[in-house]
């Protein structure tokens, strides 16, 4: 069992820079690939980014590449996500979650995949 806790959203200027934190609880922390989704307003919850167990493999949807940055720390449990020059359009709730799997060295892009997710947390970007 895992649970995720996010934190760091809030509301932001585009342009501005932000790191979403994500807790997690549970012993088997680096058997999970850790991945970030985000629910625009009106929008189906979508794949942002993902890193494998060991954190040396990550995968980003091409509409991040070049400005999130997921990371995490097996030691402490937290997986994070840098934004960098933000948009309006990155508005929308961001959620963590993780996919149990004996490829740590695997990213899992499949949101299907993913067993446990956090509550959530707003990221609000005005122009």
């Amino acid at each position: 069992q895992v649970q995720l806790v996010e934190s760091g959203g809030g509301l932001v200027q585009a342009g501005d820079s932000l790191r979403l934190s994500c807790a997690a609880s549970g012993r088997t922390f680096s058997s999970h690939s850790m991945g970030w989704f985000r629910q625009a307003p009106g929008k189906e919850r979508e794949f942002v980014t993902a890193i494998s167990g060991t954190g040396g493999s990550t995968y980003y949807a091409d509409s991040v590449k070049g400005r999130f940055t997921i990371s995490r720390d097996n030691a402490k449990k937290m997986v994070y996500l840098r934004i960098d020059s933000l948009k309006p359009e990155d508005t929308g709730v961001y959620y963590c979650a993780a996919a149990r799997t004996i490829f740590i060295t695997v990213v899992i892009t499949d949101q299907g995949q993913y067993n446990y997710w956090g509550q959530g947390a707003q990221v609000t970007v005005s122009s």
